[in-house]
């Protein structure tokens, strides 16, 4: 992989999304996973994973932690420039499960819509 892949593992959904806008607005990065794990510092954490070019990850990362920080607890901000082609695998897991999400989300959201007509 020619890009990196950034890390930012918040505790707490207001913490994880101010981390996000932040990212978002500070560098070109896409979003390519978030995974939710119970039990981090006891306590519900959300990891949400950027990939871009090296610098606007970094940049993104940096934003992000500094943003979450201010609103709640950041666990771990991390870049890895460049990884091994292995780490592709990982990636392309976390865009799968997102993308899954997302469908699963829709339909939900068609679904409600249906039964509202009716």
């Amino acid at each position: 992989m020619d890009k990196a892949l950034g890390l930012i593992e918040t505790v707490g959904f207001a913490t994880t999304v101010t981390a996000l806008d932040a990212a978002s607005k500070a560098a070109d990065v896409n979003l390519i996973g978030v995974e939710k794990v119970i039990g981090v510092d006891k306590a519900v954490s959300v990891t949400i994973q950027f990939a871009g070019e090296v610098a606007a990850v970094q940049a993104a990362v940096d934003a992000g932690v500094e943003a979450g920080n201010r609103v709640g607890k950041i666990v771990s901000g991390h870049v890895i420039p460049r990884p091994h082609d292995e780490v592709d695998k990982l990636i392309e897991q976390f865009s799968k499960n997102l993308n899954e999400k997302k469908q699963k989300e829709e339909q939900k959201a068609n679904g409600t819509k249906e039964k509202n007509k009716k």
